[in-house]
């Protein structure tokens, strides 16, 4: 492709917000309402990605998974989410800079997250005032989550662009899956919630440090861009 990325599709768990603590302490209050063992925050790094059913379920001790154990747990912990959710949560250093220059730019940006819907919603509006996002999606009954690519291209469709002209940047496996299976162009944040290895190989075409580093990526053409590492021209 000779031009540059039409537009850009977020995560916003791990990749726009740092809401790691919030969530950690959501799931250990319900853990410890039910009198079952908690777990420091950064095991919730790979407990998270999958939504709250799966967040829930990889959090229970294994011998305490049965469908009750689970349902009561999943309901605790969205009750105590609701009561903490912007307590310790902010975007990550150099987002709101970065969003500014996509604005600046004219690039449509979007969200795709498997959060509920409605804290999809409470979420950009309360940390992102001041970003006009395109669309804004999240975890709905009738689409299924990521690693799914439906949600992915139902917002390619809300766009008018082509798959392949899209950046989806991400931090988990989740999200490198999910752009893979859209056709989208995939690009990892290293300072969310997962580590490089995991999104090499998960398909991430590019791997980047910190945000403003997606810039550079907006700019070339997706041909330059994204060409294959070690590339040359003419090869």
């Amino acid at each position: 492709m000779s031009t540059p990325p039409r537009a850009v599709i977020f995560d916003l768990d791990g990749t726009l917000l740092d809401t790691l603590a919030d969530l950690a302490d959501s799931g250990n209050a319900a853990l410890a309402a039910l009198g079952l063992p908690t777990h420091p925050d950064d095991a919730y790094r790979y407990f998270v990605g999958l939504g709250i059913e799966e967040l829930v379920r990889r959090m229970l001790p294994e011998d305490r998974r049965d469908p009750a154990t689970l349902k009561q747990a999943v309901a605790l912990t969205g009750g105590e989410y609701k009561r903490r959710w912007k307590d310790k949560t902010r975007p990550y250093d150099g987002v709101p800079e970065m969003l500014d220059a996509l604005r600046l730019r004219g690039l449509p940006v979007c969200v795709l997250s498997n959060k509920p819907q409605p804290y999809t919603d409470l979420t950009v509006e309360a940390f992102f005032p001041g970003w006009p996002f395109a669309h804004v999606r999240g975890a709905r009954p009738e689409v299924p989550n990521k690693p799914h690519p439906a949600g992915a291209l139902a917002l390619a469709r809300e766009l008018g662009f082509a798959p392949g002209s899209i950046v989806f940047v991400g931090d988990t496996a989740t999200d490198m899956k999910t752009a893979r299976g859209a056709g989208m162009l995939p690009v990892g944040a290293l300072w969310g919630f997962r580590d490089e290895p995991e999104l090499a190989g998960s398909g991430a075409l590019r791997i980047i440090a910190h945000p403003m580093e997606l810039l550079a990526l907006l700019d070339a053409p997706v041909a330059e861009a994204f060409a294959p590492v070690g590339a040359t021209q003419g090869e």
